[in-house]
């Protein structure tokens, strides 16, 4: 369970750039929400607190218990369904006593945990059709509960990573070619049934939100939220409008972003920091999943190497999706920035899961 390690080498680069960008995003949720800046220090604290102990225990052993990891994340997405607290239309929060949590942020780095393990044991017919349509059946549930909630955005990353960690494990060109041979057609059916006039009329607030993105001057109410953000970040010009600024014109400061701390921050950031500031946010994540990419490279086992990639996946499909939605290139999904956004569950799932890659790192192969 626990090893002897050589301090040498521990990826403090690595924590450096999660640092940097995690401090960043405090000083951003301050300016935004004030009254959340603590909870997110506090939140830091315990990231890190839980970083380094899951840092120093043996990531293998850990993976022995992979289907009673597969078991328990299915547990708590099955708890949300059943006594989830509703939010805004959605329900994704799980309260026990005075602790409320979201089960999906925990999940994410659950199913990264198993897919390692599982995807090792079967390296060897990774390709092979029966293989193939378990992974996709076991991922299957969790997709299905989690859009239940209902969570778009969540479904997409877990997706996405999943699609990454299956193919790092050594998928065969000719699935991944059979896959999009597939899904091309359906998503090109998919679109053209989205552009029916009929489809309009469904009450479903997501479908409402892709009509919005698609024609926003017809759905104004819906659209506001990414329009008012386009605008924030194009006002922050170069250098940004600074910090907890009392600039009239901001729209921040004129409570035009909903939710400006979690899902926004990136409004928020370009508002604020200007252009310099939104390149310097996504450079550090790019540096932190390019980190746990090399990581994974020198990983003694095949299953350390699915880890750091299932989690730069992550934090490079999560990033690009919360930015894209703050700049308008694609609909709101609602998701948080990792690292910067307001979010407890989220920032120290995080941190839990780099804490995973930096055991990975401390344990190198042997040439």
């Amino acid at each position: 369970m626990l090893r002897q390690y050589r301090l040498s080498n521990y990826r403090f680069r690595l924590v450096f750039w999660m640092l940097a960008l995690s401090v960043l995003g405090i000083l951003i949720i301050g300016s935004a929400r004030e009254s959340y800046q603590q909870r997110q220090i506090f939140g830091l604290i315990l990231g890190i607190a839980a970083m380094i102990a899951v840092s120093l225990f043996d990531y293998t052993w850990v993976l022995n218990f992979y289907w009673l990891i597969y078991l328990v994340g299915s547990l708590l997405l099955g708890a949300v369904l059943l006594a989830g607290r509703n939010v805004n239309g959605a329900t994704r929060w799980v309260s026990v006593g005075g602790l409320q949590f979201q089960p999906s942020d925990i999940v994410k780095i659950m199913l990264i945990l198993f897919f390692a393990k599982f995807f090792e044991l079967h390296q060897d017919d990774i390709s092979k059709p029966k293989t193939v349509f378990f992974s996709v059946l076991l991922i299957g549930v969790q997709l299905f509960l989690i859009l239940r909630e209902p969570d778009l955005s969540t479904s997409i990353v877990v997706a996405a990573v999943f699609c990454a960690v299956i193919f790092s494990a050594g998928l065969t060109y000719k699935v991944i070619g059979a896959v999009f041979a597939v899904f091309i057609p359906i998503a090109i059916i998919g679109v053209s049934i989205l552009m029916q006039p009929e489809t309009e009329q469904m009450g479903n607030y997501q479908l409402r939100r892709i009509y919005a993105w698609m024609k926003p001057e017809e759905y104004p109410q819906d659209a506001q939220q990414q329009t008012n953000s386009i605008i924030a970040i194009g006002s922050g010009q170069l250098y940004g409008k600074g910090l907890n600024n009392e600039d009239v014109s901001s729209v921040k400061n004129g409570n035009y972003i909903p939710e400006p701390q979690t899902d926004f921050i990136f409004a928020v950031a370009g508002e604020e920091l200007g252009f310099i500031g939104c390149c310097m946010i996504i450079l550090l994540e790019f540096l932190i999943a390019l980190e746990c990419l090399l990581t994974g490279r020198q990983a003694r086992s095949l299953s350390g190497t699915l880890i750091c990639c299932g989690m730069a996946a992550l934090i490079f499909f999560q990033s690009f999706l919360n930015v894209s939605v703050a700049t308008g290139l694609m609909p709101n999904t609602g998701i948080t920035l990792p690292f910067v956004s307001y979010g407890l569950t989220s920032l120290v799932s995080f941190y839990i899961g780099i804490g995973f890659v930096l055991n990975v790192g401390l344990q190198t192969r042997k040439y």
